[in-house]
């Protein structure tokens, strides 16, 4: 039943997708990747301990994957890049296929 496995993948990624930062990292992600909790919290203005726990959530669901690591000061930095195939995804996020911001998304001010 390989339909089964696909609802529940979809389920997993409906579920990441609730929460607005994970939307925002995603975003972010389409736009430029690989990048690194580091990166996208400077990008994004949040704390690097929140955006790291959701860069944590989108890799368990496998919404991004880790690609590359590098030395940096003592520590291990961290890059990754988004495996977002589905155009459904794109279209929840306010994009298009080419990452750019679709007309009606999410971050789009209504008109007055």
């Amino acid at each position: 039943m390989a339909g089964d496995a696909n609802n529940t993948d979809d389920n997993e990624l409906l579920v990441a997708l609730r929460h607005p930062l994970r939307r925002q990292i995603l975003r972010a992600m389409v736009k430029q990747d690989p990048l690194s909790p580091r990166q996208i919290s400077d990008a994004l203005r949040e704390p690097l301990s929140n955006v790291s726990y959701h860069v944590r959530v989108l890799a368990d669901c496998g919404t991004v994957t880790l690609v590359n690591t590098a030395p940096v000061r003592g520590s291990v930095q961290h890059f990754y890049a988004t495996t977002i195939d589905e155009p459904w995804v794109l279209t929840v996020l306010g994009l298009s296929e080419n990452g750019k911001p679709a007309p009606g998304g999410e971050d789009e001010q209504p008109d007055p």
